[in-house]
Protein backbone atom coordinates (compact mmCIF):
# COMPACT_ATOMS: atom_id res chain seq x y z
CA UNK A 1 0.00 0.00 0.00
CA UNK A 2 1.08 3.38 -0.77
CA UNK A 3 0.33 6.49 1.93
CA UNK A 4 -1.51 9.83 0.40
CA UNK A 5 0.44 11.68 -2.25
CA UNK A 6 3.16 9.43 -2.80
CA UNK A 7 3.23 8.44 -6.49
CA UNK A 8 3.29 4.72 -7.76
CA UNK A 9 5.42 4.03 -11.51
CA UNK A 10 3.15 1.32 -13.29
CA UNK A 11 4.55 -0.80 -15.89
CA UNK A 12 3.18 1.32 -18.57
CA UNK A 13 5.22 4.21 -17.55
CA UNK A 14 8.23 2.44 -17.56
CA UNK A 15 8.60 2.04 -21.79
CA UNK A 16 7.89 5.86 -21.89
CA UNK A 17 10.31 6.47 -19.48
CA UNK A 18 12.91 4.45 -20.77
CA UNK A 19 12.35 6.05 -24.46
CA UNK A 20 12.87 9.66 -22.96
CA UNK A 21 16.06 8.59 -21.10
CA UNK A 22 17.14 7.61 -24.34
CA UNK A 23 15.87 10.30 -26.29
CA UNK A 24 17.94 12.20 -24.29
CA UNK A 25 21.27 10.24 -23.96
CA UNK A 26 21.04 10.65 -27.87
CA UNK A 27 20.41 14.12 -28.04
CA UNK A 28 23.31 14.28 -25.69
CA UNK A 29 25.18 12.26 -27.70
CA UNK A 30 24.73 13.93 -31.13
CA UNK A 31 25.11 17.69 -29.68
CA UNK A 32 28.68 16.83 -28.52
CA UNK A 33 29.67 15.43 -31.96
CA UNK A 34 28.29 18.95 -33.70
CA UNK A 35 30.04 20.72 -31.24
CA UNK A 36 33.29 19.10 -31.70
CA UNK A 37 32.83 19.07 -35.27
CA UNK A 38 32.19 22.85 -35.06
CA UNK A 39 35.60 23.03 -32.94
CA UNK A 40 37.43 21.06 -35.70
CA UNK A 41 36.16 23.03 -38.88
CA UNK A 42 35.87 26.66 -37.34
CA UNK A 43 39.57 25.97 -37.08
CA UNK A 44 40.20 24.66 -40.29
CA UNK A 45 37.83 27.16 -41.48
CA UNK A 46 39.73 29.77 -40.11
CA UNK A 47 43.22 27.98 -41.69
CA UNK A 48 41.46 28.46 -45.25
CA UNK A 49 40.53 31.84 -44.98
CA UNK A 50 43.98 33.10 -43.61
CA UNK A 51 46.22 31.05 -45.82
CA UNK A 52 43.93 32.50 -48.95
CA UNK A 53 43.90 35.77 -47.85
CA UNK A 54 47.93 35.04 -47.18
CA UNK A 55 49.23 33.73 -50.25
CA UNK A 56 46.77 34.55 -53.18
CA UNK A 57 44.59 32.44 -55.19
CA UNK A 58 47.95 30.31 -56.79
CA UNK A 59 49.56 29.61 -53.64
CA UNK A 60 46.54 28.47 -52.01
CA UNK A 61 45.62 26.12 -55.07
CA UNK A 62 49.07 24.48 -53.75
CA UNK A 63 47.98 24.27 -50.39
CA UNK A 64 44.35 23.23 -51.31
CA UNK A 65 46.27 19.93 -53.09
CA UNK A 66 48.45 18.94 -50.02
CA UNK A 67 45.09 19.32 -48.14
CA UNK A 68 43.29 16.74 -50.12
CA UNK A 69 46.03 14.65 -50.19
CA UNK A 70 46.24 14.57 -46.45
CA UNK A 71 42.15 13.83 -47.27
CA UNK A 72 43.49 10.65 -48.81
CA UNK A 73 45.51 9.23 -46.11
CA UNK A 74 43.30 10.19 -43.40
CA UNK A 75 40.56 8.24 -45.05
CA UNK A 76 43.11 5.41 -45.54
CA UNK A 77 43.77 5.50 -41.33
CA UNK A 78 40.07 5.45 -41.04
CA UNK A 79 39.26 2.63 -43.25
CA UNK A 80 41.83 0.75 -41.12
CA UNK A 81 41.50 2.00 -37.58
CA UNK A 82 38.54 3.61 -36.66
CA UNK A 83 35.99 2.62 -38.82
CA UNK A 84 36.02 -0.79 -37.77
CA UNK A 85 36.32 0.62 -34.33
CA UNK A 86 32.93 2.64 -33.87
CA UNK A 87 31.13 -0.47 -35.78
CA UNK A 88 32.31 -2.91 -33.73
CA UNK A 89 32.87 -1.45 -30.02
CA UNK A 90 30.59 1.52 -29.72
CA UNK A 91 29.05 0.97 -26.04
CA UNK A 92 30.77 -1.99 -25.26
CA UNK A 93 32.46 -2.66 -21.50
CA UNK A 94 35.60 0.00 -20.78
CA UNK A 95 38.17 -3.10 -20.69
CA UNK A 96 37.34 -3.88 -24.30
CA UNK A 97 37.14 -0.48 -25.65
CA UNK A 98 40.29 0.30 -24.12
CA UNK A 99 42.32 -2.66 -25.62
CA UNK A 100 40.57 -2.12 -28.81
CA UNK A 101 41.71 1.53 -28.70
CA UNK A 102 45.50 0.94 -28.07
CA UNK A 103 45.66 -1.40 -31.27
CA UNK A 104 43.30 0.85 -33.33
CA UNK A 105 44.97 4.14 -32.55
CA UNK A 106 48.71 2.24 -33.06
CA UNK A 107 47.14 1.17 -36.61
CA UNK A 108 46.39 5.12 -37.20
CA UNK A 109 50.18 5.90 -36.26
CA UNK A 110 51.82 3.66 -38.13
CA UNK A 111 49.73 4.57 -41.46
CA UNK A 112 51.15 8.33 -40.39
CA UNK A 113 54.36 6.69 -40.24
CA UNK A 114 54.73 4.71 -43.33
CA UNK A 115 52.64 7.22 -45.75
CA UNK A 116 54.68 10.34 -44.03
CA UNK A 117 57.85 8.68 -44.98
CA UNK A 118 56.70 8.24 -48.39
CA UNK A 119 54.90 12.01 -48.79
CA UNK A 120 58.69 13.43 -47.55
CA UNK A 121 60.16 11.29 -50.14
CA UNK A 122 58.26 12.24 -52.90
CA UNK A 123 58.27 16.18 -52.00
CA UNK A 124 61.97 15.88 -51.30
CA UNK A 125 62.08 14.77 -55.02
CA UNK A 126 59.62 17.44 -56.63
CA UNK A 127 60.88 20.19 -55.56
CA UNK A 128 59.12 23.40 -57.25
CA UNK A 129 56.31 24.80 -55.10
CA UNK A 130 54.49 21.32 -54.51
CA UNK A 131 57.60 19.70 -53.06
CA UNK A 132 58.27 21.82 -49.85
CA UNK A 133 54.24 21.47 -48.71
CA UNK A 134 54.45 17.59 -49.52
CA UNK A 135 57.54 17.11 -46.98
CA UNK A 136 56.57 19.09 -44.35
CA UNK A 137 53.10 17.51 -45.16
CA UNK A 138 55.18 14.04 -44.57
CA UNK A 139 56.86 15.00 -41.53
CA UNK A 140 53.05 15.81 -39.86
CA UNK A 141 51.07 13.14 -41.03
CA UNK A 142 51.81 10.93 -37.66
CA UNK A 143 50.08 13.70 -35.51
CA UNK A 144 47.29 14.53 -37.92
CA UNK A 145 46.06 10.83 -37.91
CA UNK A 146 46.80 9.91 -34.13
CA UNK A 147 44.56 13.10 -33.47
CA UNK A 148 42.05 12.00 -35.56
CA UNK A 149 41.79 8.79 -33.98
CA UNK A 150 41.08 9.67 -30.54
CA UNK A 151 38.29 11.30 -31.57
CA UNK A 152 36.36 8.66 -33.58
CA UNK A 153 37.66 6.67 -30.13
CA UNK A 154 35.69 8.75 -27.77
CA UNK A 155 32.68 8.98 -29.33
CA UNK A 156 32.85 5.35 -30.21
CA UNK A 157 32.54 5.37 -25.84
CA UNK A 158 30.04 7.87 -25.52
CA UNK A 159 32.30 10.62 -24.58
CA UNK A 160 32.17 13.27 -27.31
CA UNK A 161 33.11 15.87 -24.93
CA UNK A 162 36.58 14.49 -24.77
CA UNK A 163 37.12 14.86 -28.68
CA UNK A 164 35.38 18.23 -28.40
CA UNK A 165 38.28 19.26 -25.97
CA UNK A 166 40.73 17.65 -28.07
CA UNK A 167 39.94 19.81 -30.80
CA UNK A 168 39.67 22.95 -28.70
CA UNK A 169 43.35 22.47 -27.74
CA UNK A 170 44.39 21.73 -31.43
CA UNK A 171 42.87 25.16 -31.96
CA UNK A 172 44.72 27.33 -28.95
CA UNK A 173 47.83 25.31 -30.21
CA UNK A 174 46.65 26.54 -34.68
CA UNK A 175 46.75 30.44 -33.19
CA UNK A 176 50.53 30.87 -32.15
CA UNK A 177 51.58 28.73 -34.92
CA UNK A 178 49.75 30.79 -37.73
CA UNK A 179 51.41 33.52 -36.78
CA UNK A 180 54.75 32.45 -36.86
CA UNK A 181 54.28 30.77 -40.32
CA UNK A 182 52.38 34.16 -41.74
CA UNK A 183 56.18 35.74 -40.68
CA UNK A 184 58.12 33.07 -43.06
CA UNK A 185 54.69 33.53 -46.12
CA UNK A 186 55.37 30.15 -47.81
CA UNK A 187 52.83 27.39 -47.89
CA UNK A 188 55.29 25.05 -46.25
CA UNK A 189 55.50 27.35 -43.50
CA UNK A 190 51.50 27.16 -42.92
CA UNK A 191 51.48 22.83 -43.80
CA UNK A 192 53.93 22.92 -40.78
CA UNK A 193 52.13 24.94 -38.70
CA UNK A 194 48.84 23.28 -39.00
CA UNK A 195 50.36 20.22 -38.37
CA UNK A 196 52.56 20.76 -35.05
CA UNK A 197 49.26 22.17 -33.78
CA UNK A 198 47.19 18.84 -34.31
CA UNK A 199 50.27 16.97 -32.70
CA UNK A 200 49.81 18.70 -29.40
CA UNK A 201 46.32 17.78 -29.76
CA UNK A 202 47.49 14.50 -29.96
CA UNK A 203 49.49 13.91 -27.56
CA UNK A 204 47.27 15.67 -25.08
CA UNK A 205 45.11 12.89 -26.39
CA UNK A 206 46.86 10.08 -24.73
CA UNK A 207 46.73 12.36 -21.37
CA UNK A 208 42.52 12.18 -21.71
CA UNK A 209 42.06 8.25 -22.35
CA UNK A 210 45.17 6.97 -20.48
CA UNK A 211 45.97 4.96 -23.20
CA UNK A 212 49.17 4.79 -25.41
CA UNK A 213 48.85 3.47 -29.30
CA UNK A 214 50.37 0.27 -29.50
CA UNK A 215 52.26 0.29 -32.88
CA UNK A 216 52.81 -3.44 -32.40
CA UNK A 217 49.48 -4.31 -31.93
CA UNK A 218 48.33 -2.58 -35.86
CA UNK A 219 49.74 -6.11 -37.44
CA UNK A 220 46.72 -8.02 -35.04
CA UNK A 221 44.21 -5.95 -35.46
CA UNK A 222 44.45 -5.59 -39.24
CA UNK A 223 43.92 -9.30 -38.74
CA UNK A 224 41.05 -9.23 -36.71
CA UNK A 225 39.26 -6.19 -38.82
CA UNK A 226 40.34 -7.63 -42.05
CA UNK A 227 36.56 -8.11 -43.20
CA UNK A 228 35.49 -4.77 -42.70
CA UNK A 229 38.87 -2.65 -42.59
CA UNK A 230 39.79 -3.55 -45.99
CA UNK A 231 36.44 -3.28 -47.54
CA UNK A 232 36.33 0.29 -45.75
CA UNK A 233 39.47 1.26 -46.83
CA UNK A 234 38.76 0.58 -50.71
CA UNK A 235 35.47 2.61 -49.79
CA UNK A 236 37.04 5.53 -47.92
CA UNK A 237 40.18 5.54 -50.50
CA UNK A 238 37.75 5.90 -53.64
CA UNK A 239 36.18 8.90 -51.94
CA UNK A 240 38.97 10.73 -51.23
CA UNK A 241 41.18 9.45 -54.35
CA UNK A 242 38.38 10.75 -56.65
CA UNK A 243 38.42 14.22 -55.07
CA UNK A 244 42.43 14.30 -54.92
CA UNK A 245 42.17 13.03 -58.77
CA UNK A 246 39.19 15.72 -59.76
CA UNK A 247 41.57 18.35 -57.94
CA UNK A 248 44.54 17.13 -59.75
CA UNK A 249 42.74 16.85 -62.86
CA UNK A 250 41.20 20.83 -62.81
CA UNK A 251 44.81 21.75 -62.29
CA UNK A 252 45.88 20.15 -65.22
CA UNK A 253 42.96 20.65 -67.58
CA UNK A 254 42.27 24.71 -66.02
CA UNK A 255 45.19 25.84 -63.55
CA UNK A 256 45.83 25.69 -59.97
CA UNK A 257 43.79 28.89 -59.71
CA UNK A 258 40.63 26.63 -60.50
CA UNK A 259 41.75 24.34 -57.35
CA UNK A 260 42.06 27.81 -55.14
CA UNK A 261 38.29 28.49 -56.66
CA UNK A 262 36.88 25.21 -56.07
CA UNK A 263 38.22 25.04 -52.13
CA UNK A 264 36.89 28.64 -51.86
CA UNK A 265 33.62 27.91 -52.31
CA UNK A 266 33.88 24.69 -50.25
CA UNK A 267 34.99 27.09 -47.27
CA UNK A 268 31.64 29.53 -47.84
CA UNK A 269 30.05 26.00 -47.08
CA UNK A 270 32.52 25.62 -43.96
CA UNK A 271 29.92 26.13 -41.21
CA UNK A 272 26.91 23.60 -43.07
CA UNK A 273 30.09 21.08 -43.81
CA UNK A 274 30.64 21.36 -39.88
CA UNK A 275 27.61 20.26 -39.29
CA UNK A 276 27.53 17.57 -42.01
CA UNK A 277 30.68 15.69 -40.61
CA UNK A 278 30.19 16.36 -36.99
CA UNK A 279 27.08 14.59 -37.49
CA UNK A 280 29.02 11.78 -39.46
CA UNK A 281 31.06 10.96 -36.22
CA UNK A 282 28.21 10.21 -34.30
CA UNK A 283 25.98 8.94 -37.19
CA UNK A 284 27.49 5.26 -37.01
CA UNK A 285 27.16 4.75 -33.98
CA UNK A 286 24.05 6.17 -33.31
CA UNK A 287 22.77 3.54 -35.84
CA UNK A 288 24.37 0.37 -34.82
CA UNK A 289 22.46 1.59 -31.31
CA UNK A 290 19.24 1.51 -33.13
CA UNK A 291 19.71 -1.44 -35.00
CA UNK A 292 20.49 -3.30 -32.05
CA UNK A 293 17.10 -1.79 -29.88
CA UNK A 294 14.76 -1.02 -32.90
CA UNK A 295 15.77 -2.46 -36.05
CA UNK A 296 12.37 -1.47 -37.67
CA UNK A 297 13.36 1.72 -36.87
CA UNK A 298 16.91 2.07 -38.78
CA UNK A 299 15.32 3.39 -42.18
CA UNK A 300 13.03 5.80 -40.60
CA UNK A 301 16.34 6.97 -38.81
CA UNK A 302 18.47 6.94 -41.61
CA UNK A 303 15.78 9.22 -43.80
CA UNK A 304 15.42 11.61 -41.27
CA UNK A 305 19.48 11.86 -40.72
CA UNK A 306 19.81 12.25 -44.38
CA UNK A 307 16.55 14.32 -45.41
CA UNK A 308 17.34 16.82 -42.65
CA UNK A 309 21.09 17.31 -43.86
CA UNK A 310 19.95 18.13 -47.55
CA UNK A 311 17.53 20.36 -46.81
CA UNK A 312 19.94 22.42 -44.53
CA UNK A 313 22.64 22.09 -47.61
CA UNK A 314 19.78 23.57 -49.39
CA UNK A 315 19.14 26.72 -46.84
CA UNK A 316 22.70 27.57 -46.19
CA UNK A 317 23.43 27.44 -50.16
CA UNK A 318 20.47 30.52 -50.48
CA UNK A 319 21.47 32.11 -47.87
CA UNK A 320 25.14 32.42 -49.14
CA UNK A 321 23.78 33.41 -52.73
CA UNK A 322 22.72 36.65 -50.60
CA UNK A 323 25.65 37.47 -49.16
CA UNK A 324 26.75 41.25 -49.47
CA UNK A 325 29.95 41.24 -52.01
CA UNK A 326 31.87 43.45 -49.75
CA UNK A 327 31.80 40.41 -47.21
CA UNK A 328 32.57 37.87 -49.35
CA UNK A 329 35.42 39.91 -50.24
CA UNK A 330 36.52 40.43 -46.64
CA UNK A 331 36.21 36.96 -45.98
CA UNK A 332 38.14 35.40 -49.27
CA UNK A 333 39.67 38.09 -50.70
CA UNK A 334 41.18 37.73 -54.15
CA UNK A 335 39.67 34.14 -54.25
CA UNK A 336 36.02 35.48 -53.56
CA UNK A 337 35.05 36.70 -57.42
CA UNK A 338 36.04 33.17 -58.68
CA UNK A 339 34.27 31.15 -55.82
CA UNK A 340 31.02 32.75 -56.01
CA UNK A 341 30.66 31.46 -59.95
CA UNK A 342 30.52 28.14 -58.32
CA UNK A 343 27.71 28.58 -54.90
CA UNK A 344 25.18 26.66 -56.50
CA UNK A 345 26.93 23.63 -58.10
CA UNK A 346 28.79 23.08 -54.81
CA UNK A 347 25.49 23.64 -52.94
CA UNK A 348 23.88 21.01 -54.54
CA UNK A 349 26.73 18.72 -54.79
CA UNK A 350 26.40 19.07 -50.95
CA UNK A 351 23.17 18.62 -50.62
CA UNK A 352 23.09 15.44 -52.70
CA UNK A 353 26.08 14.02 -50.34
CA UNK A 354 23.95 14.95 -46.98
CA UNK A 355 21.14 13.06 -48.50
CA UNK A 356 23.54 10.05 -49.35
CA UNK A 357 25.36 10.11 -45.80
CA UNK A 358 22.07 8.96 -44.10
CA UNK A 359 21.91 5.81 -46.62
CA UNK A 360 25.56 5.14 -45.54
CA UNK A 361 25.54 5.29 -42.02
CA UNK A 362 22.52 2.55 -42.33
CA UNK A 363 24.71 0.38 -44.29
CA UNK A 364 27.82 0.86 -41.90
CA UNK A 365 25.42 -0.22 -39.12
CA UNK A 366 24.37 -3.18 -41.05
CA UNK A 367 28.36 -4.10 -41.56
CA UNK A 368 26.66 -4.58 -45.44
CA UNK A 369 30.17 -3.80 -46.45
CA UNK A 370 29.95 -4.82 -49.78
CA UNK A 371 27.12 -3.28 -50.34
CA UNK A 372 28.76 0.31 -49.08
CA UNK A 373 31.79 -0.41 -51.53
CA UNK A 374 30.12 -1.26 -54.27
CA UNK A 375 28.28 2.34 -53.67
CA UNK A 376 31.35 4.33 -53.11
CA UNK A 377 32.94 2.85 -55.87
CA UNK A 378 30.12 4.02 -58.22
CA UNK A 379 29.93 7.22 -57.07
CA UNK A 380 33.84 8.07 -56.86
CA UNK A 381 33.91 7.04 -60.32
CA UNK A 382 30.69 9.14 -60.99
CA UNK A 383 32.38 12.47 -59.11
CA UNK A 384 35.84 12.10 -61.37
CA UNK A 385 34.12 11.66 -64.48
CA UNK A 386 31.69 14.47 -64.19
CA UNK A 387 34.40 16.71 -62.25
CA UNK A 388 36.98 16.12 -65.18
CA UNK A 389 34.23 15.94 -67.76
CA UNK A 390 32.63 19.22 -67.18
CA UNK A 391 36.41 20.96 -66.65
CA UNK A 392 37.36 19.80 -70.43
CA UNK A 393 33.88 21.22 -71.64
CA UNK A 394 33.36 24.06 -69.71
CA UNK A 395 36.28 24.95 -67.35
CA UNK A 396 35.53 25.41 -63.65
CA UNK A 397 31.81 25.64 -63.34
CA UNK A 398 31.52 22.95 -65.52
CA UNK A 399 34.42 21.09 -63.30
CA UNK A 400 31.29 21.79 -60.32
CA UNK A 401 28.30 21.08 -62.13
CA UNK A 402 29.43 17.60 -63.61
CA UNK A 403 30.24 17.43 -59.49
CA UNK A 404 26.87 18.43 -58.40
CA UNK A 405 25.10 15.67 -60.89
CA UNK A 406 27.35 12.91 -60.02
CA UNK A 407 26.96 13.56 -56.45
CA UNK A 408 23.24 14.04 -56.25
CA UNK A 409 22.78 10.44 -59.13
CA UNK A 410 25.18 8.75 -56.50
CA UNK A 411 22.42 9.71 -53.13
CA UNK A 412 20.06 7.28 -55.04
CA UNK A 413 21.99 4.44 -55.34
CA UNK A 414 22.66 4.66 -51.56
CA UNK A 415 19.33 4.48 -50.97
CA UNK A 416 18.82 1.82 -53.49
CA UNK A 417 21.44 -0.07 -51.41
CA UNK A 418 19.90 0.27 -48.22
CA UNK A 419 16.95 -0.95 -48.55
CA UNK A 420 18.06 -4.14 -50.24
CA UNK A 421 20.29 -4.52 -47.14
CA UNK A 422 17.16 -3.51 -44.84
CA UNK A 423 14.90 -6.12 -46.52
CA UNK A 424 17.56 -8.94 -45.87
CA UNK A 425 18.13 -8.31 -42.13
CA UNK A 426 14.43 -8.12 -41.88
CA UNK A 427 14.50 -11.58 -43.41
CA UNK A 428 17.44 -13.11 -41.56
CA UNK A 429 16.13 -11.72 -38.44
CA UNK A 430 12.83 -13.42 -38.96
CA UNK A 431 12.21 -16.76 -36.88
CA UNK A 432 11.72 -20.23 -38.79
CA UNK A 433 7.97 -21.06 -38.20
CA UNK A 434 8.08 -24.77 -37.31
CA UNK A 435 4.88 -27.32 -38.65
CA UNK A 436 4.13 -30.04 -36.31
Amino acid sequence: MTTEGEKTTTPADRPDHARRSAKRALVGRLSWGLADQAASSLSNFVVGIYVARSLGLTAFGVFSLAWVTYGVVLNVSRGLATDPLVVRFSGVPDASWRGAVARSSGTALGVGVAIGAACLVAGLALGGRLGPAFACLGVMLPGLLLQDAWRFAFFAAGTGQKAFVNDLVWGVALVPAMVAAAHVDTVAAFVLAWGASAAVAAAYGCFQSGIRPRLTGARGWLREQRDLGYRYLVENVSLSGASQLRAYGLGAIVGVGAVGAVRGAELLLGPFLAVLMGLSLVTVPEAARVLRQAPHRLGTFCLVLGGGQAGAALLWGAALKLMPERLGELVLGGVWDSATQLIVPVTLSVTGAGLGTGAAAGLRALGAARRSLRCQLFASACYVGGGLGGAALAGTVGSAWGVATATVGSSAVWWLQLRSALREHHQNTIPEVRTS
